[in-house]
């Protein structure tokens, strides 16, 4: 089973302003950012992890690097792990952006939503990278890694929605808050969703355990009646 743990980049001063940063060069983490991902930091600096790998905008490198920080761990970055590519969207704030048609598209249906000018794309296209970006790690990394991806609240939201099985559709109805950990494990046959949206939890549950307790490969099967949990 290859874990990745899906870290939203910190709190930016795009966020603050109201602003849809999407793919505006030099954006970075304000004073509440930078304190969120020395936090997260702190929270897991005990999991072993097998790669860092970055969305290449500065916010996602800054968050990514306070994880890498004391490790024997470079951040590698990857476009495809890079924000939706709002095109002429970019740069306006929210409250603008609301009052504009395609807002209820991306609300309602956004597997339909095109973001308009050269630069856009469709949300459907931006989940269709980010997961391939996750598989591919997955595979280069092997399936006892558990690695970290740093990337942007809606990318992370798409590919949280394709492991649950879900339309893309409905992933207006995932939350991911800056700093914010998701965890999914991935087998040979179905992800399992672990954590969703976690800004304070335990993370010692993403330590695999000492490789003598493992009992032959991994079971890609559901617990019916839930199971004890990571604890057991």
């Amino acid at each position: 089973m290859t874990t990745v743990v899906l870290l939203r980049h910190g709190r930016t001063t795009a966020n603050a302003a109201g602003v849809l940063a999407g793919w505006t060069p030099g954006v970075q983490l304000d004073d509440a950012g930078a304190a969120q991902v020395a936090a997260v930091g702190e929270r897991l600096a005990k999991v072993p992890l097998a790669a860092v790998v970055s969305s290449p905008l500065e916010r996602c490198v800054q968050t990514a690097e306070a994880v890498a920080a004391g490790r024997d761990l470079a951040v590698q970055t990857d476009d495809r792990l890079g924000e939706a590519r709002y095109g002429d969207w970019t740069g306006r704030t929210i409250k603008e952006l609301s009052r504009e048609p395609l807002w209820k598209v991306v609300q309602q249906h956004p597997s339909a939503a095109v973001f308009p000018g050269d630069e856009g794309e469709g949300l459907a296209q931006t989940q269709v990278r980010a997961v391939a970006a996750v598989r591919s790690w997955n595979a280069r990394l092997g399936p006892d890694a558990v690695w970290l991806a740093c990337s942007h609240g809606d990318v992370i939201k798409a590919i949280l929605a394709d492991a649950l099985g879900l339309h893309l559709d409905q992933f207006q109805r995932i939350v991911v808050d800056p700093a914010s950990v998701s965890v999914v494990t991935y087998t040979d046959t179905r992800p399992f969703v672990v954590r969703v949206n976690d800004t304070g939890g335990d993370v010692s549950g993403l330590i695999p355990p000492p490789r003598r307790r493992r009992r032959g490969k991994a079971s890609s099967d559901a617990v019916v009646g839930g199971g004890a949990g990571t604890s057991a």
